[in-house]
């Protein structure tokens, strides 16, 4: 069985979301979603605005269909040597030091990388600003 796995905050959740889960399972047989703990959020980037809780963030996403697991995790280059995976997806836009180390670390280590693309027009950052618009 292939596994793949993907990260995120998944906060504010969207289309764009639910679109990344569905093209990084086909690139296997068995989706493992991990969702970034909301303290870690926090501790770098102080100024974010959570709207979820991490229980809730990992609610959202279990209730998919497409998702076979979730696990919660701080840093994602610390994560990924924890879990039994094959393929990591990830977003084109998801290259902080963080992402580098983790794409290192499966590159040192026999994983495969693929980067997916963005769903046009679709951002976390936009329905946020869109929303503090509205208040």
């Amino acid at each position: 069985m292939k596994k793949v796995i993907t990260v995120g905050v998944f906060d504010y959740f969207h289309i764009g979301h639910l679109r990344l889960f569905e093209n990084a399972k086909k690139l296997g047989d068995y989706l493992i979603v991990a969702v970034q703990d909301g303290n870690s959020i926090i501790k770098t980037k102080p100024d974010a605005n959570v709207l979820y809780s991490t229980e809730q963030r990992m609610d959202l996403v279990k209730a998919l269909r497409v998702v076979d697991e979730v696990v919660v995790y701080q840093d994602v280059d610390a994560i990924l040597p924890q879990i039994e995976f094959d393929v990591f997806a990830i977003g084109g836009d998801q290259n902080h030091a963080g992402f580098q180390r983790a794409v290192k670390w499966c590159e040192d280590n026999g994983k495969k990388v693929v980067r997916l693309p963005r769903t046009p027009k679709i951002c976390s950052s936009d329905i946020k600003q869109q929303l503090e618009i509205l208040k």
